[in-house]
């Protein structure tokens, strides 16, 4: 226990060192930006005057180390500013589309996680044949298409030959639960083909460098069928790196949403920061990006936690010499 304490001890601090360094490159990218802010915001026609008080408004007039200390303790405190396009609580705007993006991301988990493990197991029961190569294809294939011409493909087949899905995805509160899931289709399949691919070729990695173990092969010389030293034996010792990877693969989707939230024009967070940069609506810009990586900060420790939980030689006490 107190290496399990130790070690998640560790991934803490290392994630908040990270998120501190992430806060820092934001802040400081979002200055380097050519232009005046001020300016932008009210137009080209703006008096001199109007553009200084707007200036000292927004606290442009003060030292960037000033406002980035100051933007820092305003995140400790929940507080991420207001819009400058709509003067709406930054909170509350990215509140609305985060939980879109949430609901998108465990859509594409729950096609995602299932098909990639049971392809992964399958694959290694099969290892060497057809089924395997044929799964190792296909899924390097997966992870070599971009989402976007992924996104495109499903568009054109299955909204615009076949007509059997939307082609956008513009989710509101009056769906029913049916509309709603023919409107996450294809942008959630989008996200879990790439995602079952890379869950398939690491779950048959992490399987196949147990199958070496002596047990192994004593259960191999007691004539136990393949899929039962698989499942009840091989498995079980490489549940760490399988959760790890669909722990980081549950981060990917989360992070990962721009791209297929701008194809489908699908209401999420990707799409609001999209939309907040080509308005320069910096405050917006600066929370997405914050909220995006603390979210895989975060997943990302909590998959180094669940796979040391996971380690049965690290929760087996220590034999005294």
């Amino acid at each position: 226990m107190n290496v399990i304490l130790s070690i998640s001890a560790k991934r803490l601090a290392l994630g908040l060192a990270t998120l501190l360094t992430i806060s820092l490159i934001v802040f400081f990218s979002v200055e380097l930006l050519p232009g005046d802010l001020a300016e932008a915001v009210l137009g080209q026609g703006a008096t001199p005057e109007a553009v200084s008080a707007l200036r000292h408004e927004l606290g442009l007039d003060r030292p960037a180390a000033v406002r980035y200390v100051a933007w820092v303790v305003d995140l400790l405190h929940g507080d991420l500013g207001r819009s400058l396009a709509t003067g709406r609580s930054v909170v509350e705007l990215a509140g609305d589309r985060l939980g879109n993006t949430v609901v998108l991301a465990l859509a594409a988990a729950a096609i995602a996680m299932p098909i990639g493990i049971g392809l992964g197991i399958l694959s290694t029961v099969y290892r060497g044949r057809v089924f395997d190569r044929v799964a190792s294809t296909a899924s390097l294939a997966g992870i070599s298409f971009p989402e976007f011409f992924t996104a495109y493909m499903l568009v054109a087949i299955f909204s615009v030959k076949l007509g059997w899905l939307p082609a956008v995805a513009l989710v509101g509160s009056g769906e029913s639960w049916m509309q709603r899931i023919a409107l996450l289709t294809l942008p959630a399949l989008t996200l879990a083909l790439a995602v079952i691919a890379y869950v398939l070729r690491m779950t048959r990695a992490a399987i196949v460098g147990v199958m070496a173990a002596p047990y192994i092969e004593m259960a191999h010389l007691k004539g136990i069928p393949p899929v039962s030293i698989v499942i009840r034996h091989a498995l079980p010792n490489a549940l760490s790196p399988i959760i790890n990877v669909v722990i980081l693969n549950l981060a990917y989707l989360v992070v990962g949403v721009v791209v297929v939230e701008v194809v489908f024009v699908y209401p999420g967070l990707g799409q609001l920061l999209v939309d907040s940069v080509s308005k320069r609506d910096i405050p917006v810009v600066q929370a997405c990006c914050i909220i995006f990586a603390a979210t895989y900060v975060l997943l990302n420790l909590l998959a180094d936690i669940l796979s040391v939980l996971s380690n049965p030689r690290l929760k087996r006490p220590r034999q005294q010499v």
